[in-house]
């Protein structure tokens, strides 16, 4: 009786390429790459939301305003209020928006009583105050953020997408 060896030595090459080719693309994978990865923090008022969007409006053209107001309005509508967290972020031009004499207040009003927060740059009232001598009213259903950018920035680093109408 004749008893033959298996041979297997040709595929432990190829094996122990791929394991160390998987090793490298660990170590030299991009940060970005590896902070993909990583879970996001619940948000502290809708610990279900699995989608999160930043909305900057910059504009006063009554088009943009428009577009920064339906977008959630529409996302609302498709995923349920609770599974989505959207900020709205006004400054510059933008501002007007969240005036308290905007013609859109009644449709912001609507959107915060849904979930929808609107934040208002101060760096931009007191610019508008100080270049007009006036004192801007706002809704007061906005949340006044010192830095609207710097606001955009930190949701960003949070996970939330940006949009910009």
């Amino acid at each position: 009786m004749i008893v033959r060896r298996a041979q297997f030595t040709w595929a432990w090459p190829g094996v122990a390429a791929a394991l160390i080719a998987g090793l490298v693309l660990i170590v030299f994978m991009p940060p970005s790459a590896a902070a993909q990865t990583k879970l996001q923090a619940p948000v502290p008022d809708k610990p279900f939301a699995e989608h999160r969007l930043v909305i900057q409006l910059s504009d006063r053209e009554p088009v943009k305003q428009a577009l920064a107001l339906s977008v959630p309005y529409n996302l609302l509508k498709f995923y349920d209020p609770d599974k989505i967290s959207i900020v709205v972020v006004a400054f510059g031009a933008g501002i007007d928006l969240l005036r308290a004499d905007s013609p859109n207040r009644a449709r912001v009003d609507s959107l915060v009583s849904q979930g929808v927060e609107f934040d208002a740059c101060m760096n931009t009232v007191d610019t508008i105050e100080r270049e007009t001598g006036k004192k801007v009213a706002l809704n007061p259903k906005a949340i006044k953020v010192q830095v609207g950018v710097a606001r955009i920035l930190e949701l960003a680093e949070k996970g939330y997408t940006l949009v910009r109408p």
